[in-house]
């Protein structure tokens, strides 16, 4: 275990993350048309490996629950799901002497207000997404034209790998605005004995849903002072040609972030450029203290969308199986 791991914070002007991006943009890499990105590497091939990994059978449920009492706060547009019942075996509608009775229910809820993916297409930087669709790609008639996080239906499953940061770092969890670079995501790989390999999907825990439930309040959670990748940890993940990074916290990047003049850089360098997807809000903890006691950081991942027609966003219960 190393000592005083130092979580420092870089600043980058907005050219310097604008030349970060074009380093790995990976536009027409997979043709002009392409709207997969990173799920390129997501084949049968890789599937089967994964599939190899299962030798318990342990599975692990990698969500929060939906409901009113979610991270959200309204500090944003987001708010926690608002489920209804529609009736209930109780209702008076019911007039048969309680032969047949039956329940329904519905939902509302933004499609990012809990453990999501970010579709390529969440975000735009000077005008422009992923494979070089412009801003009239997505529109309040159809949502998205291209780039929808449908297109991972059938490609969000495959071989995972957990990076225990805090745990490395040996923290319960990482404070707000502590900055996870290469090294550290390096260092941490190779104190596991696991490997980043093309096609994977790796999830980063920086024990910041640990650090709210200790609290007992989520807090400015959604939004506020948070622990993260910096923006050096694309050096690290971009070259492994990776599927999707996901973390425990509500954007994936330290906040405040590490860039003057952006907002969000890392998702303007893997979302727009690199095509690679971002999972937000993902419950690491159990899946975290069973790789620790088995010392195994590998595991097969599924993480489907729904299938909601040009959403630019989903939530997931994504399961890790060991």
């Amino acid at each position: 275990m190393p000592e005083d791991v130092d979580f420092s914070r870089k600043s980058y002007s907005l050219e310097e993350i604008e030349t970060i991006a074009e380093k790995y943009r990976s536009w027409d890499k997979w043709g002009s048309d392409d709207e997969l990105g990173s799920a390129n590497y997501v084949t049968p091939e890789t599937v089967v490996a994964a599939a190899r990994l299962v030798r318990t059978g342990r599975s692990f449920s990698l969500a929060l629950p939906l409901d009113l009492q979610g991270p959200q706060s309204r500090r944003t547009s987001r708010v926690n799901p608002q489920h209804i019942m529609l009736c209930t075996p109780n209702d008076p509608l019911f007039d048969d002497n309680g032969l047949q009775r039956f329940s329904d229910d519905a939902v509302y809820m933004p499609l990012q207000s809990g453990t999501q993916w970010d579709a390529l297409c969440h975000i735009f930087h000077r005008g422009l997404t992923y494979n070089n669709r412009d801003a009239n790609s997505v529109n309040s008639l159809d949502g998205a034209r291209f780039n929808s996080i449908t297109n991972l239906k059938d490609r969000s499953i495959g071989r995972g790998v957990l990076l225990d940061v805090a745990r490395w770092a040996g923290r319960s969890w990482l404070e707000p605005g502590e900055s996870i670079q290469a090294i550290h995501l390096q260092e941490c790989a190779a104190a596991q004995g696991v490997e980043v390999r093309e096609g994977d999907f790796v999830l980063v825990r920086t024990g910041q849903i640990a650090h709210c439930r200790a609290l007992g309040a989520w807090g400015d959670y959604d939004g506020g002072p948070a622990p993260g990748l910096g923006v050096s940890a694309a050096d690290f993940l971009c070259p492994h040609n990776i599927v999707a990074v996901a973390t425990d916290t509500w954007g994936v990047e330290t906040k405040p972030y590490e860039s003057t003049g952006m907002v969000a850089p890392l998702h303007v360098v893997f979302l727009v450029n690199a095509g690679i997807y971002m999972g937000e809000m993902w419950d690491l903890e159990d899946l975290a203290s069973d790789c620790a006691e088995d010392g195994v950081y590998e595991f097969l991942v599924a993480a489907q969308p729904l299938t909601i027609t040009g959403s630019v966003g989903s939530p997931l219960n994504p399961v890790a199986v060991k």
